[in-house]
């Protein structure tokens, strides 16, 4: 398990490190199919229906006796193509209004689809599809718009930071000094005094690695520092869904790990907030 987890770890450092280095078409196709791929869990995951759930409850709980589990219909559909359309324009319009234009039609697409089709989809169905689209391939977008910038590959490496190097380091200084739990109905593994640890040694990363790249130490202490808060309550929210939904992870895309979702949950977050920091302080 250990040996697995450890090579799909390798592989996957390999193959965003070349999408990354490269950036371009190479780098969008990589975001397009996390984004897919990560809607795709999202939806799975929300649509399952949780243990001990009862009629009463689950009806409550925005989930139809009526609709079929994992069925890819017409809200799907809207998804998937609102993911692929936001994607295209990204790609070929850099304005930021063009942008703007495709999540409001989005909103549109969705809406039409509920009315069209009234009441084979509950609101609840059409609102979790939209919010699925806004949380996980527009905020993952964010990525190639950052690496777009022109210090855009180290900014890039600030997310990754402030994501994946605090949460290492937040684990073992949690192991290490844990004493007060940060979430404990949530996630009572988590420490307070491993999320401090963390954000202390994203914020140490940062300013190393202005360094190295020749950038203001203090910016990018500051920066990697806030992502790394922000980072770990995108931990969190995607912790408290699957604790919701009563599953362990979000699929099996990445052996020994999950899915894409249980490894870039906190990216997702993080990657907007560098960006506007990043824009403000640069």
């Amino acid at each position: 398990m250990l040996r697995t987890r450890v090579f799909s770890a390798v592989v996957l450092v390999a193959i965003l490190g070349a999408g990354l280095y490269y950036g371009g078409l190479l780098w969008w196709v990589l975001l397009l199919f996390i984004s897919i791929t990560g809607y795709s869990e999202f939806l799975r995951a929300v649509r399952r229906i949780p243990a001990g759930k009862d009629s009463a409850s689950l009806s409550s709980g925005g989930i139809s006796e009526k609709e079929p589990l994992y069925e890819t219909a017409l809200p799907e559909i809207a998804g998937y193509l609102c993911t692929v359309g936001y994607y295209v324009v990204i790609l070929l319009s850099r304005r930021y209004e063009y942008m703007l234009y495709t999540v409001v039609i989005s909103v549109v697409i969705f809406m039409i689809c509920f009315v069209a089709r009234y009441p084979e989809y509950d609101n609840v169905r059409i609102i979790r599809n939209f919010f699925g689209f806004l949380y996980i391939p527009f905020m993952l977008s964010f990525l190639y718009l950052l690496r777009l910038r022109e210090n855009g590959l180290t900014e890039v490496l600030l997310v990754v930071i402030s994501s994946w190097i605090c949460d290492t380091f937040a684990y073992f200084t949690g192991r290490a000094f844990g004493r007060h739990k940060l979430a404990p109905v949530l996630s009572p593994k988590k420490s307070v005094e491993g999320a401090v640890g963390g954000t202390l040694f994203a914020a140490l990363f940062g300013g190393i690695l202005a360094l190295i790249t020749h950038g203001n130490i203090a910016v990018f202490a500051v920066v990697a520092g806030a992502g790394a808060v922000v980072s770990q309550f995108g931990d969190l929210f995607a912790s408290g869904i699957k604790r919701d939904q009563g599953i362990k992870d979000y699929g099996k895309v990445i052996p020994g790990h999950g899915g894409i979702l249980d490894r870039f949950d906190s990216i997702i977050i993080t990657v907007p907030v560098i960006y506007i920091l990043c824009c403000t302080m640069n």
